[in-house]
């Protein structure tokens, strides 16, 4: 149906018609809204097919679709149709832009770009619905059919193009949507160990997302044997310029099937230590008790020290350090440093606190008091802190000194213009 077409239908249609076709649709909406109703009573939240109220996912559009279009063909046989048509594009429009946007939104909650992409699927998709509605589509297909793109010796043209992109996305996001259904399904409920649903994830998505775009440019006529120059080219690439891209991805893959670091261990990586919070397949996010976070690439986990502080044992040692006067007590400092490590609720009492003297300084007698905690993700010097204001404190109330740095400054001999003031004096000391 061409625009004249279309607007000689549109003088034809009768106030009774138009009537007849609203109650028609407003039927179709509430027979769809009624079973979304009831089939997702017990539904997650995030559900593709029934969304955050029941009626704002897949199915809604999907079954108010199927309504209209059956209405519009009953319609045909008795009266000119209109309403029910304009219905069905837009049922149609909007039953792709939800399946876009609700895929893309469990696969990729943190992305930042899921909400271009929907406004671009949107616009699309709205704008395909009014140019069938008004009878203009067809001609412009047949006008992008004479545009010709040269791709070397063979020529494509500008409709092939745009409904090759258009398969291949759509085979890409029911992937995508297969994929987060196996994970959320069987992979959360089978596989206990976080590592290992991570990388059977990848694993799974990966080889979904290989098979789709395989459909999709067999679909639009693509030669899938000339792939096979695409995959020399790449190897080559892969070889020279992608070699350390190519070995952070396989770095990561090894990562997670050896679990010799696991989502949730404490790690120390270059200096940096603290929890690993997720593990990509470039890299892995290690995250400190402060809030800082660093992107270490897998291949560094791989080829350089790391140490894991959560494989062989859950304590985590700490230590400071006190100086006090020479006349000090012994016995009495170690008492005071471990009644105020024990004093903290997060240090453990096995192994239990402990002093040492470790060091004659200079200044005094030094101790160090070693003690150890089970949560380092937690922070550690927030209780170190707590731990040094009391130490402090009982060494204050029980009158222990805490000497200030001194030196001994000793007078061997004096410039010539005092010798007669101090003659009969003998070599002295003066602390300072």
């Amino acid at each position: 149906m061409d625009f004249s077409e279309f607007m000689g239908r549109l003088g034809a249609v009768e106030a009774r018609s138009i009537a007849i076709e609203l109650a028609a649709m407003a039927a179709c909406i509430l027979l769809a809204y009624g079973i979304c109703r009831r089939l997702g009573r017990d539904q997650p939240k995030d559900s593709i097919w029934f969304g955050e109220r029941t009626f704002d996912g897949v199915l809604f559009p999907l079954l108010a679709l199927a309504f209209a279009e059956l209405a519009r063909r009953v319609a045909l046989e008795y009266q000119t149709v209109l309403v029910l048509r304009v219905a069905v594009s837009g049922f149609l429009s909007l039953a792709a832009i939800r399946l876009v946007a609700r895929v893309l939104r469990r696969v990729f909650p943190a992305s930042s770009l899921v909400r271009l992409v929907e406004r671009t699927v949107s616009w699309i998709a709205w704008l395909a619905a009014v140019l069938w509605i008004v009878g203009l589509l067809p001609a412009v297909l047949e006008q992008l059919e004479d545009i010709h793109l040269a791709f070397g010796s063979s020529r494509v043209s500008l409709r092939t193009m745009l409904e090759g992109a258009l398969s291949a996305a759509l085979v890409l996001v029911i992937a995508l949507w297969i994929s987060s259904t196996i994970e959320k399904r069987i992979l959360l409920t089978s596989v206990t160990d976080l590592s290992m649903r991570k990388v059977a994830s990848n694993a799974v998505r990966a080889i979904l997302l290989l098979i789709g775009l395989l459909f999709a440019l067999s679909a639009v006529g693509v030669d899938l044997t000339a792939l096979s120059v695409l995959g020399g080219a790449l190897g080559v690439g892969l070889g020279f310029g992608l070699q350390k891209l190519a070995a952070n991805y396989v770095s990561g893959f090894v990562i997670l099937l050896e679990r010799s670091v696991r989502i949730g261990d404490n790690v120390k990586v270059d200096g940096f230590e603290g929890k690993v919070t997720d593990i990509k397949t470039r890299y892995t996010l290690v995250r400190q008790g402060n809030g800082r976070e660093s992107i270490v690439p897998n291949e560094s986990l791989i080829t350089s020290r790391v140490e894991n502080l959560s494989v062989s044992d859950l304590k985590f040692n700490i230590q400071t350090s006190v100086v006090v006067g020479y006349e000090s007590s012994v016995q009495q400092v170690q008492q005071i440093l471990q009644e105020a490590a024990v004093a903290q609720a997060r240090v453990l009492v096995d192994p239990a606190p402990v002093a040492f003297l470790v060091n004659f300084a200079p200044d005094g007698l030094e101790f160090t008091l070693n003690f150890w905690i089970a949560d380092p993700d937690k922070g550690k010097d927030n209780v170190k802190s707590a731990i040094n204001i009391a130490i402090l404190e009982g060494l204050r109330a029980a009158r222990i000194d805490i000497p200030y740095p001194q030196r001994v400054l000793r007078i061997e001999s004096m410039p010539p213009s005092l010798d007669g003031a101090v003659a009969d004096e003998a070599p002295r000391t003066s602390p300072l």
